[in-house]
């Protein structure tokens, strides 16, 4: 039956054609043709979305909490010897446990890394391991700490490996070693500052008695060339005095009498040097002794210092949070991979039909027609449907409806019915389900 369509028709048809993109029909119709072209990459791209997140292994991290205790009695009453600031410690500590020999010894009392053992070498394995080790300082702002100077800080240590047990062993053995090269640290820095300044009071020590016996000695020099050199130098200048009124100087006995004083005065001399020799020894035995002073008040503080580390009652590691067996992966996020895969197949799938829908140039509505011919030369014809392609439409729509429910069922229990992937994996590895 033919139907006759008059320019108004034409007109609103035309805006018909317009408004095609807000219609639901219209994507209805595309779906219809195109559903092959959408379903096919979604199916696909879920598929091996689901598989790559079932087969990738789970990675577990097993960490640790170390608190910096601030010293336990107060630095007014007692000083520390060791002085460095906290996270200077902590990164000294963290080059010291990452050294060649400290991470192959791990390696070898955990027995890690067996299946690349053969095909790595130390150096790779060293590497390996350092990847899977981590120490990290934590920002802590405490509200009811106003300090500054000495901020409380947390740092966590951990370690990352497929099998959750193994990762929490490894996890408290860094742990307790990074515990015990602290305490080794600051002991023996306490010990080497003591020793230090022990050696430094025994040498002001032997200083000062060589220096006293020195001034002892200078004083007995002096008593002696004064009492036998002083006097008889002034009477024989006052012999010579009297004379000189009777005899003139070229008379034999004031020459021999003048011969004399000289004499008597080269002999006074070293007299007059010894006294200021002596008063420069008494000026060095002042200065060594306000050394020895200094020296001896730093031996008694560091003597102290070193008794705090040794008692651990000075600034110290303090665990708060043991390393456990981790529950939970934390890698692969197989729900997040899922629902990426699903958003993946949707758009491959949506652009794939909409570049299809682009290229084809097949006359399908009345608005497609009026690109070719004049709206005027234009009837439409309603078109004839057959009981086959009543039958296809349905048989198909219910293939669709079927397979979309069942992938949505899929999706569903692979992610919330079934237990854990990364739980299987590990309950499978100790033989539960044998």
């Amino acid at each position: 039956m033919l139907q006759k369509v008059n320019y108004e028709d034409d007109a609103e048809t035309g805006d018909d054609r317009q408004s095609n993109l807000l219609r639901p029909a219209f994507y209805w119709e595309i779906f219809k043709r195109r559903s092959l072209y959408l379903l096919l990459p979604l199916i696909v791209i879920v598929s091996a979305g689901a598989g790559v997140a079932w087969i990738w292994p789970p990675t577990y991290l097993s960490e640790g909490k170390i608190l910096v205790q601030s010293q336990l009695i107060p630095t007014e009453l007692v000083r520390p010897t060791v002085t460095s600031a906290a996270q200077e410690r902590i990164q000294v500590i963290e080059q010291r446990l990452m050294t060649r020999d400290n991470l192959i010894a791990i390696v070898d009392k955990f027995q890690l890394f067996q299946a690349q053992r053969n095909l790595m070498s130390p150096t790779q394995l060293v590497d390996l391991m350092k990847a899977k080790t981590s120490i990290n300082i934590i920002n802590q702002s405490l509200s009811f700490s106003r300090r500054t100077e000495n901020p409380t800080i947390v740092f966590t240590v951990g370690y990352e490996d497929s099998n959750p047990s193994l990762a929490a062993s490894v996890a408290n053995e860094l742990v307790t070693r990074i515990l015990n090269e602290d305490i080794r640290d600051r002991t023996s820095r306490a010990s080497d500052t003591t020793k230090f300044l022990g050696r430094e009071v025994e040498r002001l020590q032997a200083e000062s008695a060589a220096l006293e016996a020195k001034i002892a000695q200078a004083k007995e020099s002096q008593v002696v060339t004064s009492a036998g050199a002083t006097d008889p130098v002034a009477q024989m200048k006052a012999e010579y005095a009297q004379k000189s009124a009777i005899y003139s100087d070229k008379h034999p006995l004031m020459k021999a009498l003048k011969r004399q004083i000289e004499a008597a005065e080269k002999a006074a001399a070293p007299a007059i040097s010894n006294g200021g020799t002596l008063d420069a020894l008494q000026s060095q035995r002042e200065a060594i002794q306000k050394n020895l002073e200094n020296a001896s008040a730093k031996f008694a503080t560091a003597q102290l210092g070193e008794a705090l580390e040794k008692n651990q009652q000075s600034e110290k590691f303090e665990v708060l949070e043991q390393p456990a067996v981790p529950q939970e992966p934390i890698r692969p996020n197989r729900r997040k991979i899922l629902g990426l895969s699903l958003l993946l197949g949707l758009g491959v799938g949506g652009g794939l039909t909409l570049l299809l829908e682009m290229l084809d140039k097949t006359i399908r509505r009345t608005a497609d027609v009026y690109d070719l011919f004049d709206s005027h030369f234009v009837v439409a014809l309603p078109y004839i449907v057959t009981r086959n392609e009543e039958r296809r439409g349905r048989l198909r729509t219910r293939a669709l409806i079927a397979a979309g429910g069942g992938l949505v069922v899929v999706i569903a229990v692979l992610a919330f019915v079934l237990l854990p992937w990364d739980l299987i994996i590990a309950k499978a590895r100790v033989g539960l389900f044998r």
